[in-house]
């Protein structure tokens, strides 16, 4: 792609007030690199001493000895930057439609993985894992493999890969502990809804933590919290609830960490979450049994 050097950036400003990356056109922001003064999105974005800079400048730096005081590129959560930021995106939904075609080439699978609280109050745990890659219906991994590929794909640019899959993991179990917690032990549950909806509770956190316009997220919200309600049921809001609850607060722990304490607040941050997620589901076994 050509790009318009350092003095010809584009300055335009969108409807919203926000300028245009450059290396992404089209693509609104507010943040600029703090060397070239270009602006630059969350995808572009490279952690440097003091605030960030843009790809281009992090190229010519390593070649003049002046790079980052990181010591290499990073993205806004401190994670490396990658040559393809959508990988986790694209196993995680590769792994989906794996587990979507196995179904319907065989049924009895529904059955052994799915989320049964009776199951996993007799030692399967597993299921609380299983139950986020099953799907039945078409229209059901239809809808959340579009939300993991729109969400996932910025977040995981943003936060780097290893901090994507722990939000996407954990965002998961926690929808399925709360599940597993409130809903009756005969009740089955199955689907990626949880962990898609802690996507969404990160995408807010992080648009929030770049300055744009939080519109668009909020209106996203409010449709999915209103079809997770519904009145005429058949949707597993627990898993909603407790996906985006465990999904705003990781990201608050990986955007808002202190440079200095990075490591332990998000490292921390996920900790708190998984053993929240454990004594959910300790705490129910033991109620059952």
């Amino acid at each position: 792609m050509d790009q318009q050097p350092p003095g010809d950036q584009d300055r335009s400003a969108a409807t919203d007030g926000s300028l245009s990356c450059y290396r992404h056109p089209g693509r609104g922001t507010h943040i600029r690199c703090t060397r070239c003064d270009r602006p630059i999105c969350p995808e572009c974005m490279v952690n440097a001493s003091v605030g960030f800079q843009c790809p281009d400048c992090v190229r010519q730096g390593a070649g003049t000895g002046h790079r980052p005081a990181a010591g290499r590129p990073r993205t806004v959560a401190g994670g490396s930057i990658t040559a393809d930021p959508r990988l986790v995106t694209k196993i995680l939904l590769g792994i989906n439609v794996a587990v979507y075609l196995a179904v319907l080439a065989n049924g009895a699978l529904v059955d052994e993985l799915m989320l049964f609280g009776k199951g996993v109050a007799e030692g399967q745990w597993y299921r609380l894992v299983t139950s986020m890659f099953l799907h039945q219906e078409m229209w059901h991994i239809m809808f959340n493999m579009l939300g993991l590929w729109w969400l996932g794909g910025p977040l995981e640019a943003a936060l780097g890969r290893a901090r994507f899959l722990a939000l996407y993991m954990l965002s998961g179990l926690a929808g399925g502990a709360l599940t597993y917690w409130l809903s009756a032990p005969v009740q089955g549950s199955l689907g990626a809804s949880g962990a898609i909806f802690g996507l969404m509770g990160a995408t807010a956190v992080l648009m929030r933590r770049l300055n744009y316009d939080m519109r668009p997220v909020f209106v996203l919200l409010a449709v999915n919290l209103v079809i997770t309600f519904n009145p005429w049921g058949g949707i597993a809001w627990q898993a909603h609830v407790g996906g985006l609850i465990a999904g705003t607060l990781i990201a608050i722990g990986m955007v808002h960490a202190p440079r200095e304490r990075r490591a332990l607040v998000q490292y921390g941050t996920c900790a708190l979450v998984l053993v929240a997620v454990v004594g959910v589901v300790l705490a129910r076994t033991a109620a059952l049994t």
